[in-house]
């Protein structure tokens, strides 16, 4: 059967280890004052892109990139746990106030935004962009049987 191996963590000398996650981890080269927080909510998934005021993106995160399969990537579960990613980064950055675009119907649209306010991070404007279709798409002709 072999040995058993017992794991252990080379980094967890005494002196105070703090576990970080992976994006605080990473320390970002860039300082940003204000900046627009884009969040697309479909039915199936929830993403989120930071960008500065000129629209370059800055960080972006989805619910799929965090690990959530199937379903579960359009809960606002999955969305709050964006939020709070999304605003973590954007401290790191020492971001102070944000306008937020929000386009989509999904459920996870409210649950982002308010994950992101929770860290302290002033919001300016919340708009809604969703598409809304004018008259769509030429009707199918009546069947003939």
């Amino acid at each position: 059967m072999g040995k058993k191996r017992i794991a252990t963590n080379k980094n967890s000398g005494g002196s105070g280890s703090k576990t970080k996650t992976r994006s605080a981890s990473r320390a970002s080269k860039r300082k940003l004052d204000s900046g627009v927080l884009y969040v697309l909510a479909t039915y199936n998934n929830t993403r989120m892109t930071l960008t500065d005021r000129e629209g370059g993106v800055v960080s972006f995160a989805t619910s799929g990139g965090l690990g959530f399969k199937g379903a579960k990537k359009g809960t606002p579960f999955a969305a709050g746990k964006i939020g709070d990613l999304m605003a973590e980064r954007a401290e790191t950055m020492g971001l102070k106030d944000v306008d937020v675009v929000v386009r989509g119907v999904g459920a996870g649209r409210e649950s982002a935004v308010r994950a992101f306010a929770a860290h302290g991070i002033t919001l300016n404007s919340i708009r809604d962009k969703t598409p809304v279709p004018h008259n769509g798409p030429r009707p199918k002709k009546p069947r003939r049987v």
